[in-house]
């Protein structure tokens, strides 16, 4: 079965279907107030996210891995590893927080 990417105005949707008639169907369902903006039928059965789209490369170290790193320096408390990591990576505050809180939700 076909593996869709669907860009909405809100998200964005990876989602097995038949066709694209069948793609739309689950976004449909899913998200009905969402409005398509692009749909694209990926050329295999997997997803990759490039690093380099995210911007990721060039850095010293692993994200994730430094903000386990502050999260385990500041003994879990979200503020100061955020402050920690802003110190680290040279981040701004936005990109510093969502880096923490995210792997806060993976075991902190």
């Amino acid at each position: 079965m076909p593996l869709f990417e669907v860009e909405t105005d809100a998200h964005i949707i990876i989602t097995w279907a038949g066709d694209e008639e069948a793609a739309r169907s689950v976004l449909a369902e899913t998200y009905p107030r969402d409005t398509v903006i692009r749909m694209t039928k990926r050329p295999r059965d997997t997803w990759v996210i490039s690093k380099g789209a995210l911007g990721l490369t060039g850095r010293r170290g692993d994200p994730c891995n430094i903000a386990r790193d502050c999260l385990a320096k500041a003994a879990g408390d979200k503020v100061h590893a955020i402050r920690l990591y802003m110190h680290e990576t040279g981040s701004d505050l936005e990109r510093a927080r969502k880096a923490i809180e995210s792997n806060m939700v993976m075991g902190w």
